[in-house]
């Protein structure tokens, strides 16, 4: 059974920093693409951040210089550091791990940038 568990949302304020993790399991990790994305309410999804298998990255004009996704096959882990929030980075986040036509995807973990 393929799990995606994400962890480390919360509230921070405006200039804050958080660190997302997405611990998966069930799947080769290390020749998956993993990524994030993020949904606001009332806004479509939109993709953060990739990492591919050989750890080329990807990122969206909104939050490229402020975001770092990273991953660690070792602890079948990714990472999105978020440093400079805006409120607009408000969102829930969701990791995902991609192989093919093969998508899996995380619960979703809560980032509120609100002061």
């Amino acid at each position: 059974q393929v799990q995606l568990v994400e962890s480390g949302g919360g509230l921070v304020q405006p200039g804050g920093s958080l660190r997302l993790s997405c611990k998966a399991s069930g799947i080769t990790f290390s020749i998956y693409t993993m990524g994030w994305y993020r949904q606001a309410p009332g806004k479509q999804r939109e993709l953060v951040a990739t990492i591919t298998s050989s750890g080329s990255t990807d990122y969206a004009d909104s939050v490229k210089g402020r975001f770092t996704i990273s991953r660690d096959n070792a602890k079948n882990t990714v990472y999105l550091q978020m440093n400079s929030l805006k409120p607009e980075d408000t969102a829930v986040y969701y990791c995902y791990a991609k192989m093919g036509p093969l998508y899996y995807w995380g619960q979703g973990t809560q980032v509120t940038v609100s002061s």
